[in-house]
């Protein structure tokens, strides 16, 4: 009775460190504000998928299949909020570092994995691909969750330093708003890949 930990990780990294909603939400935010003012809100994006970890882990599946209309109607908000991101991101200019709005907090960062349809899938896999039966839930989930962490500790900062270097380069130049669109776009497809195909973070 335990969690295939090597496997686990093996899988999760594959998801946190691949393209989707929050990631591309992450470059996106390192290309306007830069990582150092970004940093608040990564450390809300890190810790928000422990808001679905723990209710998971800890009995939310067992009802899932007796409140399917539940599951459903989270689905499309988080779908519904994916695209608002999508919408901002296109309208954004690149000032790294230097934007003249405010940077997300860390409350904004924190319900970014809430309702992102990808993480639901990506947690819900792991419970149910690679935990053993009979594993206690509070060793299966703490497990999860802090393998999790680690991996978005790790992996995060690199997608926020990512578009601030992109934005370096970038910013004021023609190709700006055609960055700006790809990256909506890409936000976008990653949606619906996660609809009809479950995935990553």
């Amino acid at each position: 009775m335990s969690v295939a930990i090597l496997p686990f990780l093996t899988f999760a990294a594959s998801q946190v460190g691949t393209p989707g909603p929050a990631n591309m939400v992450l470059l996106t935010t390192g290309a306007r504000f830069g990582l150092r003012r970004a940093l608040p809100f990564v450390a809300g994006v890190a810790l928000g998928k422990q808001l679905i970890i723990w209710p998971l882990g800890l009995g939310l599946m067992a009802i899932q299949d007796d409140y399917p209309l539940v599951f459903e109607v989270l689905k499309w908000v988080s779908v519904a909020y994916i695209l608002y991101l999508a919408y901002r991101v296109a309208g954004m200019t690149l000032k790294v570092g230097d934007g003249a709005d405010t940077p997300p907090g860390f409350l904004a960062g924190l319900i970014v994995h809430p309702l992102n349809p990808k993480a639901w899938g990506m947690i819900t896999t792991g419970f149910t691909v690679y935990v053993t039966a009979g594993t206690p839930p509070l060793q299966a989930t703490a497990t999860i969750a802090i393998c999790l962490l680690g991996l978005q500790i790790l992996l995060h900062p690199i997608w926020t330093f990512a578009g601030q270097t992109i934005a370096a380069g970038l910013a004021g130049k023609p190709g700006e708003k055609y960055l700006m669109w790809t990256l909506a776009a890409l936000t976008v497809a990653s949606v619906i890949y996660a609809l009809f195909a479950g995935g990553a973070s």
